[in-house]
């Protein structure tokens, strides 16, 4: 992204590496200058600028294990900073994130936690991956084809060819389809219903995924992913 949309935006050094190079893309710069203009419209542009790279900043490319793509952020005041599903601390659990937590308590018996902040995955090696890196208050997809699908697509293109032994958690036809490049020689894709309460009861909960996913992990060596979170009063979300 453009120095002259957020100054402050910096891609993680190990991602800037890979992935880097398609920001200064004809596209992304068109992105840029469509967000400036939103901005100058008056509209409020989620998340935060610091915070639209959350995911590869709290999860570096040679550290992440589990892949969860979402397709949007959150549009509610307050509610996105960056990872897919998750909300800030002090902020309603969002219904899919809540039924996410009800297959977790019901797959490997840990309870919910208070809170929907889900960054204690993301440094455990999740990358919690929206397809659409920004979104507008109150407009649900008000930024999808506007650029962004195209770098994503980037990203998980990359991580299917230069890692192996990833597990990979398409939920919903959205996800599905922008996974398909993924090798499934080379990694373990998983696919279920979205855990929307629209859909989460078609397949989503009773799926398994959490320690089908960890099972997988463990059979490679490569390390389970603590599903569990801390009570809100011990979360760390600094940095």
């Amino acid at each position: 992204m453009n120095d002259d949309v957020q100054p402050s935006i910096q891609l993680e050094p190990s991602w800037k590496a890979r992935v880097g190079d398609w920001l200064l893309r004809p596209e992304m710069r068109e992105l840029s200058s469509f967000l400036r203009q939103r901005k100058a419209a008056g509209a409020h542009v989620f998340p935060p600028g610091p915070q639209i790279f959350a995911a590869f900043d709290a999860t570096p490319f040679d550290q992440v294990k589990v892949v969860i793509l979402g397709q949007d952020p959150y549009h509610g005041r307050g509610q996105a900073h960056g990872l897919s599903f998750s909300v800030m601390p002090g902020v309603p659990v969002p219904p899919s994130l809540l039924n996410i937590y009800k297959e977790i308590e019901a797959d490997l018996g840990i309870p919910r936690p208070d809170h929907g902040c889900l960054l204690p995955w993301a440094r455990r090696g999740v990358l919690l991956l929206n397809a659409v890196l920004t979104v507008e208050e109150g407009k649900a997809g008000a930024h999808q084809g506007r650029g962004w699908e195209g770098f994503t697509d980037h990203v998980v293109d990359t991580l299917n060819r230069e890692r192996e032994g990833l597990v990979f958690l398409l939920w919903g036809s959205y996800a599905q389809q922008k996974g398909k490049v993924i090798d499934t020689g080379r990694h373990r894709v998983l696919k279920a219903p979205h855990p929307s309460p629209l859909s989460a009861h078609r397949g989503f909960l009773g799926c398994r995924h959490f320690s089908a996913a960890n099972d997988y992990l463990a059979r490679r060596n490569l390390g389970r992913i603590d599903w569990s979170l801390p009570p809100r009063a011990a979360l760390d979300v600094a940095g």
